[in-house]
């Protein structure tokens, strides 16, 4: 039996529904769960960091298997899944909540933001805006948040516009890394 050595990632790309939903889809991630981070009001609710008065982001906490999908690679679908030249927005999301961040946990993981968003620049032109934030305080977002495209997003007009484009993205340029059964 081999024992898995789970890592964790935090990274924050617009609506954390879009953002959840593509990561699910990727192998090797065992758990993706949306919240906040990157604020200073404690423990905020998902209505106080809509109003973009506590600082924080919308973001997901990737649980994954190093053995089956890196670091790096995590990383790089991130930055190609979601639009980084973005500033404090994603389409028609607007606000410091919907900034494009990355969340290292440690000094390894700073350094691999710092190659992931160079890489992304000298293919894309140099024109991210994505910051590396933290260290900061994770909080998980309420109940209903989690899984959401799951279930109450497959009704959501927001959603339905906005995750099924993304999801796309990720089969496209990411293939080898998509579940069999997404």
């Amino acid at each position: 039996m081999r024992v898995s050595n789970l890592q964790q990632a935090i990274i924050a790309g617009g609506c954390f529904w879009c953002t959840e939903a593509v990561f699910k889809d990727v192998i090797g991630v065992t758990e993706v769960e949306s919240g906040y981070i990157g604020g200073h009001v404690a423990d905020p609710t998902y209505k106080e960091v809509c109003s973009g008065t506590t600082g924080h982001a919308e973001g997901i906490r990737v649980t994954f298997d190093p053995d089956v999908v890196s670091l790096p690679e995590i990383y790089d679908m991130f930055l190609g899944t979601h639009d980084p030249t973005q500033l404090n927005r994603q389409g028609n999301d607007v606000g410091t909540q919907y900034r494009s961040a990355i969340f290292p946990l440690d000094d390894e993981q700073r350094q691999e933001a710092e190659a992931a968003i160079a890489r992304w620049n000298e293919s894309n032109g140099g024109t991210a805006v994505t910051t590396i934030e933290g260290p900061a305080e994770w909080y998980p977002a309420e109940d209903y948040h989690q899984d959401y495209w799951d279930g109450e997003g497959q009704r959501n007009p927001y959603c339905q516009a906005t995750i099924p484009p993304k999801l796309m993205k990720l089969r496209k340029s990411f293939a080898k890394y998509v579940k069999d059964d997404a």
